[in-house]
C-alpha cells in the first residue's frame, strides 16, 4: 500500500458516505449494478450486501464481491449502514444477505452471541486482523502502560470511532485493565471524525491517542505506530469473515462456493483497499476493483474475468 497523506476532502467523502446510510431503521440503499460493463444478467437472483462505508475493509470487499457475483449472473444491491448493530440485525432478519467483512471471532462476538443462530459463516478471507491503540510515530509513548499518568498532557482523551463498534467496546474494557478508566475519556463519534482529529494532530506534530485496527489504510496514510499491549487487553489477532443470512448457501449455492474460495494476504488486501479508498475513491469503486483484478487476478483460481 502506498504511503500518502489523507486530505480533508477524502475525510469529508468518508463522512458523507457514512451519513448516506442513515434512515429510520439504520439502513440505506445505494442501489446495485457495477459500472465495469462486465455485469451478468442477474438471472440467478438478487443478493444484498450490507456494509459500513467508513469501515473500509467492508467497503473494499463489498465492491469486489459485487464485481464477481454480477459476473456469474447475480444482481447485487449495496446497502450502507452506520453501525454494526443494525447490520447484524439486518443480516439475522434477512434484510441483508451478506456482511462482506465481519469480525465475528472477538470484536463482534457479542453480536454473534445474540444473532449467530440466524447467520451463516461463508468463510474467512484474511487471518491477521487486530484492534490497536495508536499514537503518532514521533510520540515517546511505546506501550499502553505508558499512558498512565500522562492524561493531563493528552487532554485526558482517547479518540475512538462509532459508539456501537466492537473496537469501542474492547477499548472500554481495556481502560480498567491498565488503570486508565479514571484518567481518560474515550471520545466516540465516527471513523471520519476520528481521522479528522488524527490528521489535525499529526499535521501540527501534536500528541494524540486514537483507536485503530489492522488492516486499515490509515496506518499507512498517517505517521502512526501501535502501542504495545503487554496485557493483551485489546484482544488477539482474528480473521475477517464473509457472513451470510441463514440459508444463504442453499439459496445461492454458486455465490457461496465462490465466496468460500476468496483468501487475501497482506499485500493483496492492502492493494485492494488502497485502490478503492485512495487511488480511485468515492464513485469509482468499480474501476478500482477492475484495476486490482488486472494486477492480482492471475494470483487466484476463483477470479471470474
Amino acid at each position: 500500500m502506498k504511503k500518502k497523506l489523507l486530505t480533508i476532502a477524502a475525510i469529508g467523502a468518508a463522512a458523507s458516505l457514512t451519513l448516506a446510510g442513515c434512515s429510520g431503521d439504520g439502513m440505506g440503499g445505494t442501489g446495485g449494478g457495477s459500472d465495469s460493463g462486465d455485469a451478468g444478467s442477474g438471472d440467478k437472483g438478487t443478493i444484498t450486501l450490507g456494509f459500513l462505508p467508513s469501515w473500509t475493509d467492508g467497503l473494499s470487499t463489498a465492491y469486489l464481491l459485487q464485481d464477481q457475483l454480477e459476473k456469474i449472473g447475480y444482481n447485487v444491491e449495496m446497502k450502507t449502514l452506520t453501525e454494526a448493530g443494525p447490520l447484524y440485525t439486518g443480516l439475522a432478519q434477512g434484510d441483508v444477505d451478506i456482511y462482506p467483512s465481519a469480525w465475528p471471532e472477538l470484536t463482534h462476538k457479542s453480536y454473534m452471541d445474540e444473532y449467530g443462530d440466524k447467520i451463516e459463516d461463508l468463510g474467512a478471507y484474511y487471518d491477521n486482523a487486530k484492534l490497536t491503540i495508536a499514537v503518532p510515530e514521533y510520540s515517546e509513548l511505546n506501550s499502553i502502560e505508558d499512558l498512565a499518568g500522562k492524561g493531563a498532557e493528552l487532554d485526558g482523551k482517547i479518540y475512538g470511532i462509532e459508539p456501537g463498534a466492537g473496537l469501542t467496546a474492547q477499548t472500554q474494557s481495556m481502560l480498567p485493565e491498565y488503570g486508565l478508566d479514571g484518567e481518560y475519556e474515550l471520545v466516540t463519534s465516527s471513523t471520519a471524525a476520528m481521522l479528522t482529529e488524527l490528521k489535525s494532530a499529526t499535521d501540527k506534530q501534536e500528541d494524540i491517542v486514537v483507536t485503530l485496527w489492522r488492516p486499515f489504510w490509515a496506518n499507512d496514510a498517517f505517521p502512526v505506530k501501535d502501542l504495545e499491549d503487554p496485557q493483551g487487553a485489546m484482544g488477539d489477532p482474528e480473521a475477517l469473515h464473509f457472513l451470510g443470512t441463514k440459508g444463504f448457501a442453499e439459496e445461492f449455492p454458486e455465490a457461496a462456493e465462490l465466496i468460500e474460495q476468496i483468501k487475501l494476504d497482506d499485500a493483496q488486501y492492502g492493494s485492494l483497499e488502497d485502490l478503492v479508498v485512495n487511488e480511485y475513491g468515492e464513485g469509482k469503486e468499480a474501476e478500482a476493483v477492475d484495476a486490482w483484478l488486472e494486477e492480482h487476478g492471475s494470483d487466484f483460481d476463483w477470479v471470474v474475468s
